[in-house]
């Protein structure tokens, strides 16, 4: 943890200004970050030194609190120099906001004692928890653990079992609450209620899985924790952190984080594309000028089709930003009215950021195929950008099918099918 001065960060323009630059550190970092499987040291650190980890953090403890329009330039510039640290960078600034909606306790414990935390979040339930006196005890296995390399907490979520013979004390009887509300909001969870838990890096084992054709530098390993005690306060329903009315939200009363969690992480894991893809764009203008193709002399930047190419990817590059900045847009405005953001709006904003990504894709992609042989030459960033944005656009939340799906489904009156 990088100890800052109060005011490092706290000027958005400069912020963003000392981002840019440290786009060429990324960019040479790069390819010893895809070796090494890991975000490079000193780029996470020059990272932090910025002040950039305080983005979301809560006023109150000394955060900034910038507004989700500019986090998507820090993922646009970033992901300009490496796609990998870019994305690892974005997601632990999403979830010191996560953080921002645990109970008090939780943020005085953390918060007051550093200005901000790099700590991976699995949202997925994959763990089983049992209320015990004070607390409860988590055991599971997560994947997908970004940030895990450089982490010093861990957000993880899982089921907690029903109260049973439990005393019913107050904790269990808000999480049952918002149980009851999930149901209501038609996302029925029979089993128990969903929690995010927060624990220290040294209550989770970090095992060694991270073996990717693409994305390689996240440092993405699994998490496993086994019979770990998490006090009450280290715990926050997943249910009201998402819609953005949670306990925390309660207590900063800003608008910040009455917004939606879902639309943040799309923009999260989807801005890094499109950054990316830029990079790639600015790599082929790069290249062209020094290439011939096979059996002529003339070099591919006289080439009218060349021309074309470039022109074309830029036109589509600039829609892909616009989606990412009118998803942001939308979503600060969620933030600022007294109603939740309903089902429907945030389908479509999964939506909006798929085609954002698939655009960044295919951008990259048709670049990349008309850039011969020598692109896949390891030495030549092109190739990595190729793989890093195809695994990008893998992610589960870029899924089209399963959340076209879902829109169908709204526009004839039915139910979900998975929770949104």
């Amino acid at each position: 943890m990088v100890d800052l001065a109060a005011d490092v960060g706290g000027d958005l323009f400069e912020l963003l200004k000392n981002l840019r630059a440290l786009t060429p550190l990324l960019a040479e970092r790069a390819a010893a970050a895809e070796r090494g499987r890991k975000p490079e040291d000193d780029c996470m650190a020059a990272i932090a030194a910025t002040g950039l980890y305080r983005f979301f953090v809560p006023k109150r403890y000394g955060g900034f609190e910038h507004p989700l329009s500019a986090f998507v330039d820090v993922g646009l510039t970033l992901a300009e120099g490496c796609a990998s640290t870019a994305w690892v960078t974005t997601f632990c600034m999403e979830h010191n906001w996560m953080l921002a909606h645990f109970p008090q306790a939780a943020q005085d414990e953390i918060f007051g004692r550093q200005p901000y935390v790099i700590a991976p979040a699995a949202i997925s339930p994959n763990g089983r928890a049992k209320a015990r006196e004070g607390g409860y005890v988590l055991t599971g296995r997560w994947q997908w653990g970004t940030g895990a390399m450089h982490a010093d907490w861990i957000m993880l979520a899982g089921i907690v079992e029903r109260a049973g013979r439990v005393e019913r004390a107050e904790h269990i009887e808000r999480a049952e609450s918002a149980d009851r509300a999930d149901r209501a909001d038609g996302n029925e969870n029979t089993t128990g209620e969903m929690r995010m838990f927060i624990l220290p890096i040294a209550d989770v084992s970090i095992i060694d899985t991270w073996d990717a054709d693409g994305m390689s530098g996240t440092g993405s390993n699994d998490m496993e924790v086994k019979d770990v005690f998490v006090p009450f306060h280290r715990s926050q329903s997943l249910v009201q952190l998402s819609i953005g009315r949670s306990e925390g939200s309660a207590l900063h009363q800003s608008p910040m984080y009455r917004m939606p969690m879902l639309p943040i992480l799309y923009l999260a894991a989807g801005v890094p594309a499109v950054g990316a893809a830029k990079a790639a764009l600015q790599r082929f203008v790069e290249r062209a000028p020094a290439r011939t193709k096979f059996g002529g002399s003339a070099r591919q930047s006289e080439s009218t089709a060349t021309h074309i190419r470039i022109g074309e990817a830029q036109s589509r590059l600039a829609v892909a930003e616009m989606i990412c900045r009118q998803v942001a847009a939308e979503t600060m405005t969620w933030g600022e009215r007294e109603d939740m953001c309903p089902i429907a709006e945030r389908v479509r904003h999964r939506q909006l950021m798929i085609q954002a990504v698939r655009i960044a894709r295919d951008v990259v992609r048709d670049l990349f195929e008309a850039s011969g042989a020598n692109a896949h030459l390891l030495s030549e960033p092109l190739q990595r950008i190729h793989r890093d944005v195809h695994v990008i656009a893998a992610h589960a939340v870029f899924d089209a099918e399963v959340i076209d799906e879902q829109a169908g489904r709204l526009a004839l009156g039915m139910a979900p099918t998975i929770r949104l």
